[in-house]
């Protein structure tokens, strides 16, 4: 890591978020990509990408409930992360960080929705 640099750095593969865990924190891609996906049957289940600028955990500073997915690193990655405390703070300087934040998990809801939606309507032509 460069001096001056924030953020931790996790190899390609290195869990970020496990499914089920908890904690208070928000983590920001600054460099690199990581896989979401949820654990299902002993299988993992692909959701997405995220990369460079992309929050995810942001659930965990919310609410109090277990982490709804694994995060796993997709190459070298570097990932800054933010406590509930810090979130605070730094929202109490720049409160547009809060509108971020909702814009960007309205995105992902409506993603979700339209997959979901899609399934179902593939689910509905099975014989």
């Amino acid at each position: 890591m460069a001096r001056g640099e924030l953020g931790r750095i996790y190899r390609d593969g290195e869990i970020v978020v496990r499914q089920g865990g908890r904690d208070d924190c928000m983590h920001v891609i600054q460099a690199g990509q990581v896989d979401v996906f949820v654990e299902k049957g002993g299988r993992e289940v692909f959701l997405a990408v995220r990369g460079e600028g992309e929050v995810i955990g942001e659930m965990a500073i919310f609410d109090r409930a277990p982490h709804s997915a694994t995060v796993r690193a997709r190459g070298v990655t570097r990932i800054l992360t933010v406590d509930k405390r810090g979130f605070l703070r730094r929202v109490q300087e720049d409160p547009s960080l809060v509108f971020h934040i909702l814009e960007n998990m309205s995105s992902r809801v409506r993603d979700l929705s339209e997959k979901l939606a899609r399934h179902e309507e593939q689910k509905g032509q099975s014989p």
